[in-house]
This record gives C-alpha cells, sequence and structure tokens, in this order.
C-alpha cells in the first residue's frame, strides 16, 4: 500500500511538472517615430486679379489634397509626440494658413489632436499634439486631412510676384 501510494505520489509529481510548465519569450518593441505626407507632389494656389476697380484680390481655393500620415510607438515613460509645420520663407502681405482636421480613416491607438488653423511663419508652430502610441494608415484618406490656404493680410505689403516657390516642413518630435 505504501509503495502504491509512493509511485502514486511520484507520477503526481511528474505529471504537475508536464501539465503547469512555462515557457518564457523575450520580446522587443522599438521606439518608433515616421511621418509622412501624403500623396507626395507639389500643388499651386494662384490669387485672382479682380475684374473691377475698387474690389480686391481673389484668395485661392485652399487645397485639401494632402494627408499627414504616422506611426509612433513611445519610450517607456515618454512623453506623447507632436507635428510642428513652418514655411521656409514669408511672403510680404500674405498669410500661409494650415489646418490639420482630425484624424480619420484607418489607424489605432492615441491619434493626436488637431491645434486649429495656424498662420505658419519660419518658426515652427504646433498642428498636432498628443500623439501616444498610434497608427494611421497610410495613404491619402488616412491620418490627418491638411487644408492649406492664402489670404492677404496688409495690402500695403503686397508686391507682385509669379512662380514664388514656398517649402511647408513638418516635423514629429516629442
Amino acid at each position: 500500500m505504501i509503495l502504491i501510494r509512493s509511485l502514486l505520489l511520484l507520477a503526481s509529481f511528474i505529471l504537475s511538472g508536464l501539465i503547469y510548465s512555462q515557457t518564457t519569450v523575450t520580446m522587443t518593441l522599438p521606439v518608433v517615430t515616421l511621418m509622412d505626407i501624403e500623396p507626395t507632389g507639389n500643388f499651386t494656389l494662384n490669387f485672382t486679379s479682380p475684374t473691377e476697380a475698387g474690389n480686391a484680390i481673389g484668395n485661392p481655393t485652399p487645397n485639401t489634397s494632402k494627408w499627414i500620415n504616422y506611426t509612433s510607438a513611445i519610450a517607456p515613460g515618454g512623453l506623447t509626440r507632436r507635428i510642428t509645420a513652418s514655411v521656409n520663407k514669408v511672403i510680404a502681405g500674405v498669410n500661409i494658413r494650415l489646418q490639420a482636421a482630425a484624424a480619420s480613416g484607418a489607424g489605432a491607438g492615441t491619434r493626436g489632436t488637431s491645434s486649429g488653423q495656424v498662420t505658419l511663419t519660419t518658426t515652427p508652430v504646433t498642428i498636432i499634439s498628443g500623439i501616444g502610441g498610434a497608427y494611421t494608415g497610410n495613404g491619402a484618406n488616412n491620418g490627418h486631412a491638411l487644408t492649406i490656404s492664402l489670404t492677404t493680410n496688409t495690402y500695403a505689403n503686397l508686391i507682385a510676384q509669379a512662380n514664388t516657390a514656398v517649402v511647408i516642413v513638418y516635423t514629429i518630435t516629442e
């Protein structure tokens, strides 16, 4: 009887080791900070001349064809990220305005919040803040739609110009 009990006890210890075994999995999740503008390429915004003396110059129709896409994985204890925009030059008498819409389309996580419409200068200004661990989906119709517009600000400073290229620089940072 003692021998049978000992054999049963030994068998239960062996089986319990098999039933309750464990495996350790080692993983790596890197810090990720990626951002781009979709679709790539340039666009043109042109003011229009009035057809009647005494009327104001017509502002161009805003461009709404661009989207910001990003992927973000934050370091432990890290801060949220933000996206800023600036221009390489300011045109006298003209405001260059940009607005990022709320995130839409594919994606998940803590996607950022728009700062609303901002006027761009050569100093970076935040256009999206509060980006955590998130992705927006790739390409047009995913992420944050951008509206870029031109308006006159001070008529006294306006100088006729043709084909003046202005570069908008976007940066994602903590």
